[in-house]
């Protein structure tokens, strides 16, 4: 896998992948993984981070404004690995947006691969979501989880101050233990028979070992790297007229819509090793 910044050749056709901020970047470590072999943009919109408190307009807007870009950057498949994006924002543009854009294009999420497997990790039939306020108000996951899997009970838990204790860098500290403890003790004391919870934003894998320090063993912790990994190969299996357009090369750039310098101090952080990026204005 090349870290190349110079720009790649215009016939090709990375897949894009999107967060708000850094978090999609564990998802993005994901895909890398399962499916080395393409070449990949990662964006940023870290300028306007956080997502999870805006409004569904808002939310909407900005997540267009980044998939329109990675479009004109020559992404013909994006992702969104951003859980308040594919609440708030994947399924307008899916119906709203993708009709009116010349060529083939398409917009996944993060959501629908989690729900797809989730009852393959209860035995209670209670599972738990743990997500940024805007997820949650979305009820995205409870009205999925109910497509696939009728029979689950699912407890939402807003987490307001984890994305905050991620992207300062401060998920060890023993501020962090509080407000881990503090959600995790609302979630169980609304549904105690929960046995397992959904990370449902791509920033809490940081928190994952905190998160399981205060749980029962019983209880399975799912990180949705995999999950969406997994799911995007067998998309591309499923949609070979998609695949065929994606550019192979093993190659891979970042951009931010904030500053570079600290966007690549942050996603080493993420991603375990060191990268270049570049600014983009939206």
């Amino acid at each position: 896998m090349k870290n190349v910044y110079a720009d790649m050749t215009t016939e090709s056709a990375p897949i894009g992948i999107f967060d708000s901020g850094y978090g999609g970047l564990t998802v993005f470590k994901e895909i890398v993984k399962t499916l080395p072999q393409y070449n990949y943009i990662y964006l940023g919109d870290n300028a306007r981070v956080p997502y999870g408190n805006r409004s569904f307009e808002t939310v909407y807007r900005y997540t267009l404004e980044c998939v329109q870009k990675l479009f004109d950057m020559g992404c013909r498949l994006v992702v969104l690995a951003c859980n308040t994006a594919s609440a708030k924002a994947l399924r307008s543009i899916q119906q709203n947006d993708l009709p009116h854009i010349p060529g083939l294009h398409r917009v996944l999420g993060v959501i629908r691969p989690t729900a797809e497997v989730v009852g393959q990790y209860t035995q209670t039939g209670n599972v738990g979501i743990l997500a940024t306020p805007g997820t949650v108000a979305s009820e995205s996951y409870v009205i999925e989880i109910e497509k696939f899997f009728p029979e689950v009970k699912v407890t939402q838990e807003a987490c307001p101050m984890w994305v905050p204790l991620v992207e300062n860098n401060e998920y060890n500290s023993p501020g962090a233990d509080y407000f881990v403890k503090k959600n995790l003790r609302a979630l169980l004391q609304k549904a105690p028979d929960t046995d397992a919870i959904i990370l449902a934003c791509t920033h809490y894998p940081l928190l994952i070992e905190k998160i399981r320090q205060f749980l029962p063993p019983h209880i399975a912790v799912i990180s949705q790297g995999e999950l969406v990994a997994e799911s995007l190969k067998d998309y591309l299996t499923r949609h070979p007229e998609i695949e065929v357009l994606c550019s192979k090369g093993g190659e891979f750039k970042f951009y931010t819509t904030e500053s570079a310098s600290n966007f690549c101090t942050q996603a080493a952080i993420f991603l375990g090793y060191e990268v270049e990026a570049g600014h983009l204005d939206i």
